[in-house]
């Protein structure tokens, strides 16, 4: 399946996650298809003086996997989990933002990227709709991948550096008009700022991670 196909299968799961129509068992089953079913629980973590930000146990725990993933044996029955799947969720100011990596060094949380998403999301109210549903910003290590809702337009988006740069929007029956082309081309101006902010966070993971 290509990352075009993945895309676009997320913003499907969302979509019917976000209708509210289906049955606790099919939400359960889709958030497990997609890799939604990945947060339980929180403990506080502080980063200054300012308790916005917590710690997301993903999974059971994913201190536990980490450590789990060093001695686990097929004797288990259970599936190693991937070195390169490892990921640490962080809840700031009523986003969610996921950091992925192949060491567990690699899902520290900077207050610099705290700062940046933080920023984000008021960017984005401030400069393209005030009227938007967040979802998950991934950090990889090549890139990365953040989605929401535009509730107005029923219209939904991704916006992806790295790999795979680009936006990519998602709509049923979306009217053209001039409304539309409007918070369009707001959605294009605001995305080279996305770019540009978290490309300087990519860069300084990466030479954080070589040092």
């Amino acid at each position: 399946m290509s990352k075009h196909d993945e895309i676009k299968n997320l913003l499907k799961a969302s979509r019917t996650l976000l209708s509210g129509k289906n049955s606790l068992n099919e939400t359960i089953e889709i958030k497990k298809q997609y890799g939604i079913l990945n947060e339980q629980g929180m403990q506080g973590m502080n980063l200054g003086t300012n308790n916005v930000t917590k710690k997301i146990d993903v999974g059971q725990s994913i201190e536990d996997e980490m450590e789990e993933d060093e001695y686990e044996t097929s004797e288990t029955g259970k599936e190693k989990p991937a070195k390169d799947d490892m990921k640490q969720g962080y809840r700031i100011s009523g986003g969610v933002l996921f950091i992925h990596g192949k060491e567990k060094k690699d899902l520290e949380l900077t207050t610099d990227e705290k700062i940046a998403f933080q920023e984000t999301m008021e960017e984005f109210v401030n400069e393209v709709s005030d009227l938007v549903e967040f979802n998950t910003l991934n950090v990889y290590t090549n890139n990365v991948e953040w989605s929401g809702k535009l509730i107005d337009f029923d219209l939904d988006f991704i916006y992806s550096i790295g790999e795979e740069s680009g936006i990519y929007i998602d709509g049923e029956m979306t009217k053209i008009d001039d409304e539309f082309e409007e918070v369009i081309n707001k959605l294009k101006t605001y995305y080279q700022k996305f770019k540009s902010k978290w490309a300087k966070v990519l860069g300084s993971r990466k030479k954080t991670n070589k040092e």
